[in-house]
């Protein structure tokens, strides 16, 4: 029930693209990390992108998780299921295939994206990232996207963290 003494107020835009992320994370096919990606420009949506395994392959959700340790620089172990391709990776994809120009662009994502993503936003010429939440193993990524002159903004600062995410 709505309070009709309380006018209505339209989101902004980034809250607008947040939205339709979270909207476009319920088509991902991995229960580690059901992420989506938007890309607009101009407050134009270009493309839209989930995580899920690459076309005609099982998912996650069908046969379970393709894992791999990953040794960091600071001995630290974790865990990470690399059956699928990230919601940034696949929103970019889409933007190629179809033709789209994602340059001078801002991308919508659940969270820090990782150091491939981070490399493939630089090149796209992204030039604004919009993360839900911090990624627990993102420091390299958001010093990365820094050095690029990219700007990085969270809507929250807390931390996406996993099942099983420590080696």
């Amino acid at each position: 029930m709505s309070n009709k003494n309380i006018p209505y107020q339209r989101p902004s835009w980034d809250d607008y693209f947040m939205e339709i992320m979270q909207t476009v994370a319920k088509r991902a096919t991995c229960d580690r990390g059901r992420s989506g990606c938007v890309i607009a420009k101009n407050n134009q949506l270009l493309v839209t992108g989930y995580v899920g395994s690459p076309r005609g392959f099982k998912h996650c959700d069908e046969i379970g998780h393709q894992m791999k340790k990953t040794i960091h620089e600071d001995g630290s172990i974790t865990n990470h299921c690399v059956r699928t391709v990230h919601a940034e990776q696949n929103a970019i994809c889409q933007a190629a295939k179809l033709g789209i120009s994602i340059d001078g662009a801002t991308l919508y994502c659940r969270m820090t994206p990782c150091r491939v993503c981070a490399m493939l936003i630089i090149n796209c010429g992204i030039v604004r990232v919009v993360c839900e939440s911090r990624y627990h193993s993102g420091a390299e990524s958001e010093n990365m996207l820094k050095q690029a002159g990219i700007s990085l903004e969270y809507f929250n600062d807390s931390i996406q963290e996993y099942d099983n995410q420590k080696g």
